[in-house]
């Protein structure tokens, strides 16, 4: 990947949850670009593998560890294995997440008539073991990383933590309210994590992604024929900008927020990088 600008990340150890999923891969390659040694904690050990061997065979420093986030064993074992190969992390970044079809209704609104429909899920029937997977992954796998990993980045010069939120923090969509309450507490958590870490040398911000065609959104955009979905239209209706992104178009923020000299004094901020959707009202 290349990128305008060349910052000092020599130095630092970069750790990404979330690192085998299509923005946070795209994290760990332009991290690894700009000198970081990077570290992708993921369950997903094939795509995890795979993106830490490309991005090694391109000469940068990069090593995938199979970690569950909910899981505090997996995480202590994750931290002891990072220790031991690098050092303590300078740069957290907690990108762990994800919806489920099962925390998904089938319509934007509630009709009287869904609730004898056998074929329509309606917010009655999403079932609770779905919604605390999908309230886990997203806030509790944000919250459970920042304790084990931060404790010791507390004696790092100058580290930060970057929480990966959400449009849905800001303006909840359709069907998916699960997903959408649980990266408003990531939003929220953000902030107070600025707060309780403003005094030990912690800066702690969040990027609230937009809407990205990506290999996890393509079913979701896309028809079989290549046309956009009735829901990417939508989105697209939405976006001031009237397109959707790509991964790589939130680099720049990523590499702004991890840099000191360029962002040193940004605490507790939740950035959009949405193409305008969060400004507009529709009217």
């Amino acid at each position: 990947m290349k990128t305008s600008f060349k910052l000092q990340l020599e130095e630092k150890i970069a750790v990404i949850t979330g690192g085998a999923g299509s923005i946070c891969s795209t994290f760990a390659e332009a991290l690894a670009a700009q000198g970081a040694k990077v570290i992708i904690l993921d369950i997903d050990e094939k795509d995890g593998e795979k993106i830490a061997e490309s991005i090694s065979k391109n000469g940068f420093i990069c090593r995938y560890i199979k970690t569950d986030v909910v899981d505090l064993d997996s995480l202590n074992n994750a931290k002891e294995e990072v220790k031991q190969h690098f050092g303590t992390p300078d740069i957290l970044i907690n990108g762990a997440g994800g919806n489920n079809p099962v925390c998904t209704t089938t319509n934007d609104c509630l009709k009287e008539e869904d609730l004898v429909k056998d074929d329509i899920k309606t917010f009655f029937d999403l079932e609770l073991e779905g919604i605390k997977y999908v309230f886990d992954l997203n806030f509790l796998g944000t919250f459970l990383t920042t304790q084990v990993f931060a404790e010791e980045m507390i004696l790092k010069d100058k580290a930060v933590i970057i929480n990966i939120s959400s449009m849905n923090a800001l303006t909840p969509l359709t069907r998916i309210p699960a997903y959408s309450a649980a990266k408003s507490a990531v939003s929220n958590f953000t902030k107070w994590l600025a707060v309780h870490f403003s005094e030990v040398g912690i800066r702690v911000n969040a990027i609230a992604p937009g809407f990205f065609l990506s290999k996890q959104t393509k079913n979701l955009f896309l028809n079989k024929d290549g046309s956009y979905t009735k829901r990417a239209n939508k989105i697209i209706s939405h976006t001031p900008l009237k397109r959707l992104g790509n991964e790589e178009e939130l680099v720049g923020t990523l590499l702004w927020l991890v840099d000191e000299n360029l962002s040193g004094f940004v605490n507790g901020v939740v950035v959009p990088v949405d193409g305008g959707f969060s400004s507009y009202s529709g009217v």
